[in-house]
């Protein structure tokens, strides 16, 4: 996967074969194992534990936390043209996640690649398809939607690394600084079985082909290197009784300290509200996007500010509407933007800070803060980790801050404080 440098710069290379970029951050222990692990050429394996204390508001009682979990990748070369994938991770908590699953099987990619030549390809079968080259809000991320089953941090590229894939057919062609790629994904539905069409599955180890694969949808992605600082990236999705969306995604960097980047996905559709309550289609022309910029140091220090926009989320006037009306409604409307992985409201903020190796070797530091520009409550999140050569321990922290009526505090989680120890078997 195309992550950051261990200097924690923005890799230079041109948009991937998938179309994807690199990603706009990197938490240490979320997501990437150290880059002097000892890994076996075609598979990887760890063992994580958390445990930790949460403080929770509405008058409830303090909880403590407990998860198990195990993540499994194997990626392998068949024959010179043929690749396999398999990727799987089991979460075991306690208290139960929100799903109300105390163990949740998160079966994320099972895919086979033919290659018959260096200029393309074709993938076949289940398929993370991660697109944006934002840092904290992606809305040319199509696939993302109902993807993740089980949440085990905010990091965005967590959340991104461990959704589930969906069931495509992707074809993709190569040529010195471009790409072409169209993907197919069909509807998949769990009706033999009695399950209601596009139902997400609350089954501890259900492929959840219905969260996935709900809808007929297509896209094409189509990437040009202009320059060695200039890589568009053209996205075109559609979907069943839906219009065509069309994404653009853009860095740019002027200096080797400072990467901008513009990430943008617009047509006519209906707005989240009406999504999520299943109301009367206020179908219009409506734009989403992110615009940031990251600031890289001689010392390893990285420092994203990022601004994010939906016009299809509800403005500061309909916001306060819906929350001064029954909990029920604002608190449904919340966990079906969470689901979508989309803003709720019009405007928001994300800051973003990646240290690495803070005054010693392989100690790192990494914070993030959200904020919502329509109700101005907050979310942060700082860790602090260290990695060894096959283990890795992290100090977390979040908290949350706003009334019980805004986006972030709604969640009753309102600060946290978890250990987390990973080992790399």
């Amino acid at each position: 996967e195309e992550v950051w440098d261990r200097a924690g710069r923005w890799p230079g290379a041109a948009w991937g074969a998938d179309g994807s970029h690199p990603d706009a951050a990197a938490l240490a222990l979320a997501d990437t194992a150290p880059a002097d692990v000892e890994q076996p050429a075609d598979w990887r394996l760890f063992v994580e534990g958390a445990a930790g204390h949460s403080a929770l508001g509405y008058g409830l009682s303090a909880e403590d936390f407990r998860r198990l979990s195990l993540d499994f990748v194997f990626d392998k070369k068949l024959a010179p043209q043929w690749r396999v994938v398999l990727s799987n991770r089991i979460d075991r908590q306690s208290p139960q996640n929100r799903a109300a699953m105390a163990t949740v099987n998160s079966f994320r990619e099972a895919y086979v690649s033919w290659q018959p030549a260096d200029a393309g390809g074709i993938d076949l079968g289940r398929v993370n398809a991660r697109y944006g080259t934002a840092a904290g809000y992606n809305p040319t991320d199509y696939f993302r939607d109902d993807a993740v089953r089980s949440v085990v941090s905010l990091d965005p590229i967590s959340l991104r690394k461990n959704r589930l894939g969906s069931f495509i057919v992707r074809g993709q062609t190569l040529w010195d600084g471009g790409s072409l790629a169209a993907t197919v994904s069909p509807r998949l539905t769990r009706s033999s079985l009695g399950a209601a069409a596009g139902t997400p599955s609350n089954e501890s180890f259900s492929a959840d082909w219905e969260a996935t694969n709900k809808k007929e949808r297509w896209l094409l992605v189509f990437s040009q290197r202009l320059s060695d600082t200039l890589s568009p990236q053209w996205l075109l999705y559609g979907q069943k009784q839906a219009k065509p969306q069309l994404g653009f995604n853009m860095s740019l960097v002027p200096t080797d300290a400072l990467v901008s980047y513009f990430e943008w996905s617009g047509g006519r559709g209906p707005s989240l509200l009406a999504q999520a309550t299943g109301g009367a289609d206020d179908s219009r022309f409506r734009q989403r996007f992110a615009l940031g910029c990251t600031y890289s140091t001689a010392s390893k220090l990285n420092l994203t500010l990022e601004f994010q926009h939906s016009s299809a989320g509800l403005g500061r006037d309909a916001w306060n509407i819906l929350r001064s009306g029954p909990a029920t409604a604002s608190s449904g409307y919340l966990a079906f933007a969470e689901r979508q992985q989309d803003l709720p409201t019009r405007h928001a903020l994300f800051l973003h800070a990646a240290w690495r190796d803070v005054f010693v070797s392989d100690l790192d530091f990494n914070a993030l803060l959200r904020i919502n520009l329509e109700d101005r409550s907050r979310l942060a999140w700082m860790e602090v980790a260290y990695h060894w050569k096959r283990a890795d321990a992290a100090l977390q922290w979040q908290a949350t801050h706003g009334d019980p009526r805004t986006v972030f505090g709604a969640s009753p989680e309102r600060r946290s404080l978890r250990v987390v120890f990973r080992f790399y078997l």
